[in-house]
């Protein structure tokens, strides 16, 4: 395969999945990077800052990831594992303290978290077979 021949849909299907990742933590790393975590102690927001820096990053290497994909192979998949990982974060989190409010935005962003990497994997195996 060239680099002028067309995607594979299960590449391509890969490929918007990584924008997908990509856009959300470049925008939410760069968002809570700058809010910070209010009305918390100084150790909380340093922490909170730092996991900030580490999901713009994790954002940057989606779009690299993404704009790649015919070169990619185990990077896919920790990629989606990361972002399977974040989803189970969510969920101890509900578990332990409950859903933020409003709950139909937690909700949103839970669901994908827990679905996309899935999607992600199957289609990325398909792609590579």
């Amino acid at each position: 395969m060239t680099a002028s021949d067309p995607l594979l849909a299960s590449q391509l299907v890969v490929r918007v999945c990584l924008f997908l990742v990509a856009a959300i933590a470049l925008f939410g790393g760069t968002l809570q990077m700058f809010l910070g975590q209010p009305d918390t102690s100084p150790r909380l927001d340093n922490v909170h800052r730092f996991m900030a820096g580490v999901y713009f990053s994790t954002g940057v290497i989606s779009l690299w990831a993404a704009i790649t994909i015919r070169q990619q192979h185990t990077l896919v998949y920790l990629l989606a594992l990361g972002v399977l990982l974040a989803g189970v974060g969510r969920l101890v989190s509900i578990s332990k303290v409950g859903l933020p409010k409003p709950t139909a935005v937690w909700l949103g962003y839970l669901i994908p978290e827990l679905a996309l990497p899935f999607i992600i994997a199957i289609a990325h195996y398909i792609g590579s077979k």
